[in-house]
């Protein structure tokens, strides 16, 4: 999937997370921004990079604003702002 344009899911209200995806030109890139990144930062990062590759996504630049979101709720954001991003009426949505 290739993102078309930048694109926002999510809120930073506690147990959420606020995803930023923009069309980039090296690879994922991923910038985490958490209160407890130094707990669950690369569980985050894994649930984002996962999702990514789900949907085949090569090139993007993704700013995460975590406020203590779940497992589910990240892959959801990420989910959401590819639809946005690719311009996708819809996505496979199981998680």
């Amino acid at each position: 999937m290739e993102i078309k344009q930048t694109c926002v899911a999510g809120t930073m209200e506690s147990s959420d997370i606020m995803v930023t995806l923009e069309p980039g030109g090296n690879g994922i890139e991923i910038e985490l921004k958490s209160n407890v990144k130094a707990q669950f930062g690369k569980e985050i990062l894994r649930a984002i990079t996962e999702t990514l590759e789900e949907f085949d996504v090569k090139n993007a630049r993704v700013t995460a604003v975590d406020k203590g979101a779940l497992d589910c709720t990240i892959r959801a954001r990420v989910k959401t702002a590819l639809s946005r991003a690719g311009g996708k009426a819809a996505l496979n949505w199981k998680v």
